[in-house]
């Protein structure tokens, strides 16, 4: 035995040590919040249902040739929050949970790998689907001791100098004391906002600084907190795939040896929260094609890119199954907007037109949008479940009640009967103690098979593509 773990021990060395002298100048680094083995496992098998068959259709990301598992415990707690899973997998280093960029007594600043690229002459990125000043994004540069701190970070942001961030937009980009709102200080910080892809093309790519967010009218309605999900996406949304491919093209023309940018697919975590499984699964799909776009640049220089692509926790304890051995996520095909959407969607009509919001106008909507009782048969008291949630409308409309309120619980009593006809469980509507999966290719990327801890995951990157961690 002591034998064996020599050998490992020396492999390791050699690998660490090739490392070292490794020429690689691009790094991707892609977090999906939220997303745990089963995230990936219900994706694929959706996919395989697609095509009639039980089994799985592998994901791009799944594919690549290092596959390990992830522990995620923070410093604190057996099940982290995104500050602190963030903060692991950006700095290497544990922490409470709610802390950025912290170490567990709260005062003390931990640097993170794009910092340590930075300082190695390197382009950075810092991209998401969220606020740029939400957790995940936020631990690559921020150091504050409660994720809360929106205003903060984003001071944090502006002063760290990074070339591109990418997401919704600042989250709560005001304070009542009056300072400059973070937009201002941004543009007195050298950057350049702009406003959707289209934007990014027109004045982005010869800026010396860039923040790409998504357009007012998204913002106004989603409070500049995400973008929209992979669901409801139109042709004018901004998109992850959008994003990195202007990342790349931003970083790449810096001019600098080289680039790190982070990318985070952030509304996996939020669909899992709500217990949301279509949206789940298109979100998981999502971030996919936005690693494919990576992919095609590393197939370009596959000498000097590494791809890693990892989580920073699982949410909603999610399992396919919920007793009898069958699941239906074919099922899944047949809903075409998010509950946040849908919820939204029927309110809108109402205030719209509350004279003609009756059942036969909501019945329609429920089977063209979510499948239900359109290609999805629903059992008599699935029906009998709906109808009630009608009738509570009906009833806040007589009587002039909470009718956003009955409206939303049509929509709940919606998703969990998509979650009973797929035949999906889920443990809460939290964070789970689940392993999560790390994929990986490129030189050296063989350090991450296995079984290994977020903490790893930096330090180890940062190895491979020569940045001194600090």
């Amino acid at each position: 035995m002591k034998k064996r773990i020599f050998s490992l021990f020396a492999a390791t060395l050699f690998v660490l040590t090739a490392m070292a002298e490794s020429q690689v100048k691009y790094v991707f680094y892609f977090i999906g919040d939220g997303m745990g083995v089963n995230q990936i496992n219900v994706t694929e098998t959706y996919l395989a249902a697609l095509k009639g068959r039980i089994g799985f259709e592998p994901i791009l990301m799944s594919e690549f040739p290092v596959v390990g598992l992830v522990n995620t415990y923070s410093a604190t707690n057996g099940v982290t929050d995104s500050a602190a899973g963030g903060t692991a997998l950006a700095t290497g280093k544990k922490t409470k949970n709610g802390a950025i960029g912290v170490l567990e007594d709260l005062k003390t600043p931990c640097t993170s790998i794009a910092y340590w690229a930075q300082q190695s002459g390197k382009a950075v990125g810092v991209a998401t689907t969220v606020a740029i000043t939400h957790a995940t994004p936020a631990a690559f540069y921020g150091h504050q001791p409660d994720r809360n701190m929106y205003y903060e970070m984003g001071k944090d942001l502006c002063k760290s100098g990074y070339d591109f961030f990418a997401g919704s937009d600042f989250h709560r980009p005001y304070t009542k004391e009056g300072e400059p709102s973070l937009h201002e200080q941004a543009k007195a910080a050298g950057y350049t906002i702009v406003k959707g892809y289209k934007e990014y093309e027109k004045k982005g790519r010869k800026a010396d600084k860039v923040i790409l967010v998504q357009s007012d009218k998204q913002n106004e309605k989603w409070a500049s907190e995400q973008l929209p999900y992979a669901l409801d996406q139109t042709k004018d949304d901004l998109t992850l795939e959008q994003i990195v491919r202007a990342g790349i093209n931003f970083l790449s023309n810096k001019g600098k040896d080289g680039f790190f940018f982070a990318i985070e697919g952030g509304m996996i975590d939020w669909a899992c929260h709500r217990n949301e499984i279509g949206t789940c699964v298109n979100e998981v799909l999502d971030m996919d094609k936005a690693v494919k776009v990576a992919y095609e640049f590393y197939q370009q220089h596959p000498d000097e890119t590494i791809i890693v692509i990892s989580a920073d926790h699982e949410t909603g304890g999610m399992a396919m199954g919920v007793g009898p051995y069958e699941i239906h996520t074919d099922l899944l095909r047949f809903q075409h907007k998010s509950i946040d959407e849908l919820k939204w969607f029927l309110n809108d009509m109402y205030q719209k037109n509350p004279k003609k919001f009756d059942w036969p106008v909501v019945e329609k909507v429920l089977k063209e949008q979510m499948g239900l009782g359109g290609g999805i048969a629903l059992n008599d008291k699935q029906q009998e479940r709906i109808r009630n949630r009608w009738n509570a409308i009906e009833k806040a409309i007589a009587e002039n009640g909470k009718v956003r309120d009955r409206i939303n619980d049509l929509c709940g009593t919606c998703k969990n009967i998509i979650n009973e006809v797929a035949m999906i469980s889920w443990a809460s509507g939290g964070h789970s103690n689940g392993y999560v999966p790390i994929y990986a290719i490129g030189p050296g990327t063989e350090v991450f098979q296995g079984r290994i801890d977020n903490i790893e995951i930096a330090p180890a990157m940062a190895k491979i593509a020569g940045y001194k961690a600090e």
